[in-house]
């Protein structure tokens, strides 16, 4: 019994060996394959008869993509073998991913006697995006489109969604496209240039490939054209200075009366030399016929002056010499400031012109600069009061003259942190003060924080007295999307601001929140929070307390921006005595179209913040500003109300504003206006105005000389040489019949050459391209001379052959018949010297490059592209072209022959039939 069992095993165990040491396959079957590149497939054969036979082979696969080539239809197999059979398989770069199937068929050629072995491999997905440039031009003129070409290709083997866009011109057609595996499209960008352009430019054009489904890393491909004045910019010999004279006529309705009369300007602003190193600013505004708001200017005058060390100014200007000291006040004097390497000093004199009781300001203040994050600043005011003031109110101000030094100083800590620190004091004839605040700004890299304090005593005479200020603002990043909102806001009570203004009301507000942004295109923000306002005239409007929930949420929606807010609270309203609920909901929406931007706003209200309990509210308005054309414009605004907290500002109600310019130095602007004014809670008022401006530049310093351009254009076998028109900006000359021409009275500097097509034989082409670049001196004699000759031309074939082998034969596969093929493409490039034209062209077609220069020219065939069955034996030919000859390329592009070797004898696993031997 024994020896039975080990008889068996002795059998069985060499060959479970013998299955264990066998790889089925060459290629593991779990393993994905690249396309593009060519594998093995291991085909083992056990089952035929056991006797030596012929047999015929054939081999299907279950895809087009999928090649096998035979070196041989026949195959002879040897009996008492166990026989493998190696069968190479071409895997197209456009082949789908997934599982995929070879099957062998084996047919017995003397007993007809068929079987079929199948097995399976996996090939890769593969997502292969490319954008390069093809055709972008080199010149264009202003005003005209630049159409610039470029290639997309799907180098992957899976279909993909592509997204075309530009940030400068616009895609030719819809944005949105699909390729499958190995597809290659031209894509076109186009931008229209701006034809006002007065000097040459070069405009970038750019194209950007996005994938909708972030399947594919955005890539991007760009070019760049220059772009030629049709209308150059009138340079001269002068460097000038730009000066704006303007009239205007103003008329209002003010409170029941009508004002009306003239108001002049005269306003400039430029360099006063070559380098710009040396600014002058002026201004001469006559005064204002009717009465003062934010719409009609007050009348002014004044005269600045700058270079790199010094500033000086000379009249009206908003003086200031700190925040803390005087913080702006609006006056007429003068004030100066020289910089000396790390140290500056300075001062000003100000007779303030809208508030009386003070007559007269003297600063004078010095700086130090200790390195490039800390300043160091020290000063002194002196404010005199005015005698008129009567001496109620000097007692709670300007008793006497008030004598002010301050101190400031800034720097950077840890290299994060911004502080900001200053301390002042002020002494009169009865009364002592002083005041400081600091400031410290921190930037970390998910927090930002801000604070800011100011405390200043009641006998302080600067700007504030008698008041502390508070503000304070946090951003904590929590997430990548999520931030922590957090500020708090306390106004000073007590400051001296200028009469022509009204005072904002007091606020101490607080509030902390969350900010969402749940895309790249929108966010939502929630506010719970803590809001004072008190009116500061007499009698109060208004005065309340109120805690509320706010909730804002923007969202950009294709061409639209959508704004929404609402919020809820309780009010405890002081000038009542009662307590209400108060809520309201807000929502805008803006829009680009046409030239134009719309935006439309609108809010409803019920509030308890005012006289009556449970207050309805409704305000709604519209913005229309609109680019008529490239001399008008167009301006509309309506709102019908404004809530009673912003009766400090002159508040626009509607506005009409159109704008014209007519000749190139001058316009002239006409608007209309209702309005509440400052202080004001139902009067309206009407303003309209016409003004008139000519744009003046003022020659200051002679820059050169005017010269000239003049040379030959010479006959290399054209037809005519005289009656040529030549451009040079603006000018123009014309050849005579030896082909002479002169440009006089040119401005020296760059300009453009440009030769008219339409006065020449149109076979012919000149030797150098045009336009060409030619920059002008004015100490030499500027010639340029050039050639017109006979147009070259390139033509040729892809000539597509196959190799005679009578070896080679067409195997039978499963092709599915809807399915597109794919034609084979390469990009084909002309240059000579900086030219360079490029062509695509599918093989077996034809190609031409007509209109060329005379010369030597190299065309190269770039075949990057081709399946690896193709071969491009010579990519690079060099031809010399000469007048008037076309010249024919045969570029011979032949397919690859691949042969199969059937393995058998190296890997052939045997066994012993009978267990005796």
């Amino acid at each position: 019994m024994f020896e039975r069992w080990a008889l068996i095993l002795l059998i069985i165990f060499p060959n479970i060996l013998l299955s264990q040491e066998y790889n089925k396959s060459i290629q593991d079957s779990t393993k994905e394959l690249k396309p593009g590149i060519a594998t093995s497939i291991l085909f083992h054969v056990d089952k035929l008869p056991k006797k030596q036979s012929f047999y015929d082979i054939d081999v299907e696969t279950s895809s087009s993509h999928l090649t096998p080539i035979l070196a041989s239809d026949g195959l002879q197999l040897s009996d008492k073998l166990v026989s493998t059979l190696i069968v190479p398989i071409k895997i197209s770069s456009s082949a789908p991913p997934g599982i995929h199937q070879v099957v062998l068929h084996i047919k017995d050629k003397t007993s007809a006697e068929q079987m079929s072995l199948s097995e399976e491999i996996r090939i890769k997905k593969i997502r292969e995006i490319s954008l390069s440039k093809l055709d972008v031009p080199t010149y264009v003129k202003a005003g005209d489109t630049i159409t610039a070409s470029f290639i997309l290709k799907n180098g992957g083997n899976v279909e993909q969604v592509v997204k075309l866009e530009s940030n400068v011109g616009t895609i030719a057609r819809h944005p949105y496209l699909i390729l499958t595996p190995g597809e290659t499209r031209i894509v076109q960008v186009n931008k229209m240039t701006d034809i006002t352009v007065g000097k040459r430019t070069i405009q970038n054009i750019d194209i950007i490939a996005d994938s909708p489904d972030s399947t594919f890393t955005r890539i991007a491909a760009y070019g760049s054209t220059n772009v030629i004045p049709v209308t150059p910019t009138k340079d001269d010999i002068y460097h000038r200075f730009p000066v704006s004279a303007s009239i205007s006529y103003i008329g209002m309705r003010n409170r029941g009366s009508f004002q009306q009369g003239f108001q002049g300007e005269v306003y400039g602003r430029g360099s006063l030399n070559t380098e710009n190193t040396a600014e002058l600013e002026f201004r001469a505004l006559t005064k204002n016929p009717v009465d003062f708001n934010t719409f009609t200017p007050y009348e002014e005058y004044f005269a600045t002056f700058r270079n790199k060390k010094v500033y000086a100014h000379l009249g009206d200007k908003v003086y200031s010499s700190s925040f803390l000291t005087e913080y702006a006040r609006y006056g007429r004097g003068a004030e100066l400031k020289i910089e000396l390497g790390k140290v500056a000093f300075g001062g000003f004199y100000n007779r303030p012109r809208f508030f009386r009781e003070i007559k007269d300001e003297f600063n004078i203040y010095s700086t130090f600069h200790l390195d490039s994050t800390t300043t160091i600043s020290g000063g002194y005011l002196l404010k005199i009061p005015e005698r008129g003031t009567s001496t109620l109110f000097r007692s709670q101000y300007l008793t006497s003259s008030a004598h002010l030094p301050y101190l400031i100083g800034k720097t950077t800590l840890l290299k994060q942190i911004d502080v900001e620190a200053e301390i002042a004091m002020s002494k009169m004839d009865n009364a002592q003060g002083a005041a400081y605040r600091v400031r410290a700004d921190g930037y970390y890299k998910q927090l930002y924080a801000n604070l800011a304090y100011m405390h200043a005593t009641p006998s302080f005479a600067g700007y504030f007295n008698n008041s502390s200020m508070f503000n304070g603002n946090i951003r904590l990043t929590i997430a990548k999307k999520i931030d922590l909102l957090a500020n708090y806001t306390q106004d000073a009570q007590n400051f001296r601001r200028d009469t022509m203004f009204l005072a904002a009301p007091y606020r101490n507000n607080m509030r902390y929140g969350v900010n969402f942004r749940y895309s790249e295109t929108g966010n939502i923000t929630f506010y719970n929070g803590y809001q004072r306002y008190r009116d500061r005239q007499t009698p109060r409007q208004f005065d309340y307390n109120e805690l509320f929930f706010r909730t804002s949420l923007y969202q950009r929606l294709w061409d639209f921006d959508l704004d929404l807010e609402g919020q809820l609270g309780k009010t405890d309203n002081h000038i009542t005595g009662l307590r209400g609920s108060s809520s309201y909901l807000r929502a805008g929406l803006g829009f680009e179209k046409f030239n134009s931007s719309f935006n439309v706003f609108g809010s409803i209200a019920r509030t308890s913040r005012y006289r009556e309990t449970n207050q309805s509210q409704l305000y709604y308005g519209a913005r229309v500003m609109s680019r008529l054309s490239a001399k008008s414009s167009l301006h509309v605004f309506y709102q019908n109300d404004f809530l009673p907290e912003e009766y400090f500002r002159d508040r626009n109600l509607f506005e009409l504003l159109f704008r014209q310019q007519f000749l190139p130095a001058h316009s002239i602007d006409i608007s209309g206006r209702y309005m509440l004014q400052r202080g004001q809670l139902g009067h309206k008022d009407f303003v309209a105005s016409i003004r008139y401006t000519a744009q003046l530049n003022l020659p200051v310093k002679k820059t050169a000389s005017y010269t000239t351009l003049s040379g030959t254009v010479a006959s290399l076998g054209a037809t005519k040489i005289g009656g040529i028109r030549l451009m040079l900006g603006k000018q123009q000359a014309i050849t005579d019949s030896e082909g002479n021409y002169v440009f006089k009275n040119i401005v020296p500097g760059e300009h453009f050459l440009e030769i008219d097509r339409t006065t020449f034989a149109f076979e012919d082409i000149p030797d150098v391209p045009l336009p060409i670049s030619i920059f002008l001196s004015e100490d030499r004699n500027n010639t340029f001379n050039f050639g017109l000759t006979e147009a070259a031309k390139i033509t040729g074939t892809l000539a597509l052959s196959a190799p005679s082998s009578k070896d080679l034969i067409q195997m039978k596969r499963k092709i599915n018949p809807k399915k597109k093929t794919e034609v084979a493409k390469v990009i084909i490039e002309a240059s000579f010297a900086d030219q360079v034209l490029r062509k695509i062209c599918a093989l077996g077609e034809d190609f031409d490059f007509t209109y060329l220069r005379p010369g030597d020219w190299t065309v190269k065939i770039y075949g990057n592209d081709l399946d690896s069955r193709y071969s491009i034996p010579n990519k690079v030919y060099q031809l010399s072209l000469k007048s008037g000859q076309t010249q024919h390329v045969v570029v011979p592009v032949t397919k690859r022959e691949s042969k199969i070797q059937y393995q058998q004898q190296s890997i052939t696993v045997s066994y012993n039939e009978n267990i005796n031997e």
